[in-house]
């Protein structure tokens, strides 16, 4: 049943460049469709809003059975290889029941941070050795129903994934993964169906995983739906040597001679690029996904995101791993690491790194009415206090700059999807205690394969 209309009121809000002030915002069922700055006092039966209002998040890149290795993978030494080894063990670990716990506490843990649109890279579909479950899709409806019960949105993005690399066999880990060939992982995920909440999309693993003579059966089952296309692209320089050794191209090529770029593909990572790769990308309009918190804590390198940007190709945001989750952290970092990288400062405005938070990612994601706080907009936004040890001191007139270089996850207080309050005061509605969740759901996990 529709939601009757409905007031918030925002003391102030960032309306893309700028923030406004005494911002009502009026809500007609699940749509924005009025936003009026300068409005005055909140009126009577609005609800009031924290701080600073933004569009929702977008998390355009997630595994969420990843968040189960946070703290775990941080001792010792390693590289990406080292660590991918402890993410088998976590995947042997889950059932569609455990998975279904574990997701709903990561997708309100995301909720909390101002998340409301996830971009869910799928690949964990089918029993221990590769059996599959009586609904082949029963791990992929898991996560449908997960962001379902945390109040966000979810674009799936089913993952083909057949090989351990380049024609190999998938090892014993990778068996619950793979469907056999491109052909039945396209059966399989053209039996997954669109829900309110949740649009299906296609994922390539990557050049590695998927043998070239199948690449474009998964990029025709994309583009027969004008469905989000998602390729992890160059995270590691081991990858880029092995294609050029079999294949005498790079990632980049070999995906653009399968026709797997354009405006509806999202290269993920795009980190280890040559100048033909940045020119194929950025020609195809291709979007690039970065994850910096990721991409820092598995050591993986600082990829050309502004370069890239520069040359046409958007740029969205993922947490990947869920090192941590906070959109702002990830935002902020994007800009920090070009810093690193290049001993200067200012490569982004907080306006654009926002917009790659917010629009830019829930487009990569297959959302493009979300994102963005205007009359005809998904009602999905968050807010943020501005009088905490962090966010304290700026005039609002600089709310963005504050929410990008100050502010991290701990400060939202407000999310709204849908016309829908899924986070009041910082805490979320429907799974109280977030942390709590997560731990029983991790101690879930961790007990079943230890």
């Amino acid at each position: 049943m529709p939601l009757a209309v409905q007031q918030f009121w925002a003391p102030h809000a960032w309306l893309d460049p700028v923030v406004e002030s005494e911002v009502l915002i009026t809500v007609s069922g699940d749509r924005i469709s009025a936003v009026v700055p300068d409005s005055g006092p909140a009126p009577a039966g609005a609800t009031v809003l924290t701080g600073l209002t933004l569009p929702g998040m977008a998390n355009a890149h997630s595994h969420a059975f990843h968040r189960a290795l946070r703290g775990t993978v941080q001792v010792g030494s390693g590289t990406f290889w080292t660590w991918r080894d402890t993410m088998y063990r976590a995947a042997d670990a889950l059932d569609p029941d455990s998975y279904l716990e574990l997701a709903t506490a990561v997708y309100a843990e995301m909720a909390l941070a101002g998340i409301t649109a996830v971009g869910e890279f799928h690949y964990l579909h089918h029993g221990p050795a590769g059996v599959r479950y009586a609904d082949p899709n029963a791990m992929g409806e898991a996560l449908i129903e997960a962001a379902g019960r945390a109040g966000i949105r979810i674009t799936l993005l089913d993952t083909c994934y057949l090989s351990a690399g380049f024609g190999e066999a998938p090892n014993r880990h990778q068996r619950r993964f793979s469907d056999g060939d491109a052909t039945a992982w396209a059966e399989r995920a053209g039996a997954l169906t669109p829900r309110a909440h949740a649009r299906i999309g296609a994922a390539i693993h990557s050049v590695r995983a998927v043998p070239a003579e199948q690449l474009s059966t998964v990029v025709d089952w994309a583009a027969e739906r004008r469905a989000p296309l998602h390729v992890h692209l160059s995270e590691q320089t081991a990858e880029n040597e092995t294609c050029l050794a079999r294949h005498g191209l790079t990632p980049t090529q070999l995906l653009s001679e399968h026709g797997a770029l354009g405006p509806r593909t999202s290269a993920v990572h795009a980190t280890h690029l040559t100048e033909g790769d940045i020119k194929l990308l950025s020609g195809s309009s291709t979007v690039v996904c970065m994850c910096p918190t990721t991409e820092r804590d598995l050591a993986d390198g600082i990829g050309p995101a502004r370069r890239l940007a520069t040359a046409g190709s958007p740029v969205s945001l993922g947490s990947d791993s869920h090192a941590v989750i906070d959109p702002f952290e990830e935002a902020r970092a994007l800009e920090l690491n070009e810093r690193l990288a290049t001993q200067r400062r200012g490569h982004w405005t907080a306006a654009a790194l926002l917009r790659a938070a917010t629009e830019d990612g829930h487009a990569s994601l297959g959302w493009p009415e979300s994102g963005r706080l205007a009359p005809g907009a998904l009602a999905d936004f968050c807010s943020i206090a501005l009088d905490t040890p962090r966010t304290a001191g700026p005039e609002p007139r600089l709310g963005a700059e504050t929410a990008v270089f100050a502010a991290t996850s701990a400060d939202v207080r407000d999310v709204v999807v849908g016309g829908r309050t899924v986070v009041r005061d910082g805490v979320h509605r429907t799974v109280p205690d977030v942390g709590a969740a997560l731990a029983r759901a991790i101690s879930a996990v961790r007990s079943a394969h230890p």
